[in-house]
């Protein structure tokens, strides 16, 4: 269900929608106690009988709470009311990399400090044992003070999750992604490889520098919609 303005879940007032996707709707909100605004992340009522997507979903809320660090979106609270799993986190006030790629490439200066902010808050993430699993422009947040890595709802302990990139991951000529799955898909499936695999690597989050093809005028990423067009690229041709 879509929340409406004043809407209340626990002490957090909804104000307005922020966005929606696979997972479910971010609002912005107003923490009545502390009376500052936040950004608030629900689970889609429809999802919430899938189990998958509840440990997914708490998933991320863990994966956060282990980190802390200024170009890493802030996590707050978690809630439970009438069913309805909840998110707090820190509002962000800006624009995605996805979104400011659209009026053109980035000046080089500006490239290189979004790479270097962004490095910092994976070396944190990896630090504590946590890979992202899902870098791409648009978990990438850009505001005054800074980049922000967000949406870590496909995060993963790093041992575990290297060790299953390493072992059982399919050719990614016969896979697909999450990104384009149902979101009733399971966290784990068999042929499948989680992310978005434009900005994949057979070393997941340790190639940090993938998204930044996309602001640099000289690289280009694979720009094509199927996966199988991507991934054969991927096994047959080099970097360009």
């Amino acid at each position: 269900m879509a929340f409406t303005s004043g809407t209340k879940l626990g002490p957090y007032e909804i104000q307005s929608p922020l966005g929606a996707g696979g997972m479910g709707e971010v609002y912005r909100a107003r923490d009545t106690r502390l009376d500052r605004t936040v950004a608030i992340k629900v689970l889609a009522s429809r999802l919430s009988s899938s189990p998958e997507l509840k440990q997914r979903f708490e998933r991320e809320a863990k994966a956060i709470s282990a980190l802390n660090h200024p170009h890493i979106c802030s996590l707050y609270d978690i809630g439970l009311q009438d069913g309805t799993e909840y998110l707090v986190m820190e509002f962000l006030d800006g624009e995605t990399l996805a979104e400011r790629l659209c009026h053109g490439l980035l000046p080089l200066k500006l490239t290189l400090k979004i790479g270097m902010e962004v490095s910092e808050a994976l070396e944190i993430a990896h630090r504590a044992g946590i890979i992202h699993r899902d870098l791409k422009p648009g978990n990438i947040m850009l505001t005054k003070t800074g980049a922000k890595l967000m949406d870590f709802g496909l995060a993963k302990p790093a041992m575990s999750g290297l060790t299953a990139a390493a072992s059982s991951a399919p050719l990614l000529s016969a896979a697909r992604t999450m990104s384009e799955a149902s979101p009733m898909s399971p966290l784990t499936t068999a042929g499948a490889v989680i992310g978005t695999i434009q900005y994949m690597s057979p070393e997941l989050d340790t190639y940090t520098a993938a998204p930044l093809f996309v602001v640099t005028p000289d690289l280009k990423y694979y720009a094509y919609h199927s996966p199988r067009n991507v991934s054969d690229l991927y096994l047959a041709d080099g970097l360009r």
